[in-house]
């Protein structure tokens, strides 16, 4: 690995996956994202979309690598449907920051392919929120949305 990342890149096992250095199931690659079957899939054709270049979450990806990582989410999912694995559904699901369940701190994309009965549950329990907290919500959220022009 190259001398000037940083210690947490060089630990990070997405990145020596993108760089070639440790074995991985690879669905598919170009140079700026590779894609692979997670070890512990949570259903059979569980991968991920990674982005060669390290970034921990959100805040640390650029929009054009964002995009990329999804677009190849969305035709590997269509693949999958297309595949003789059982894919009746597709969860995408990203994971960013400790308390929404991150465990590699590099940016990536589950996707997951779903049947009935296939084990896997999302346990969320919704809220009814009064809607002046939610136009409160939606305020502050519009004021933090950095300008786009």
């Amino acid at each position: 690995m190259s001398e000037n990342r940083s210690a947490s890149e060089q630990r990070c096992v997405f990145c020596t996956i993108a760089a070639g250095d440790v074995d991985a199931s690879r669905v598919y690659e170009d140079e700026v994202v590779v894609a692979f079957m997670d070890t512990n899939p949570v259903t059979p054709g569980h991968l991920l979309v990674v982005p060669r270049e390290h970034a921990v979450g959100f805040e640390d990806v650029d929009d054009a690598t964002s995009t990329h990582v999804w677009r190849i989410g969305h035709q590997i999912a269509r693949a999958l449907r297309r595949s003789s694995i059982s894919s009746d559904g597709i969860n995408m699901f990203v994971a960013d920051g400790e308390a929404a369940f991150q465990t590699v701190f590099h940016f990536h994309l589950h996707v997951i392919p779903r049947s009935p009965g296939d084990g896997w549950s999302i346990n969320a329990v919704s809220h009814r929120r009064d809607w002046s907290l939610l136009e409160s919500d939606a305020a502050a959220i519009r004021e933090a949305i950095p300008s786009i022009r």
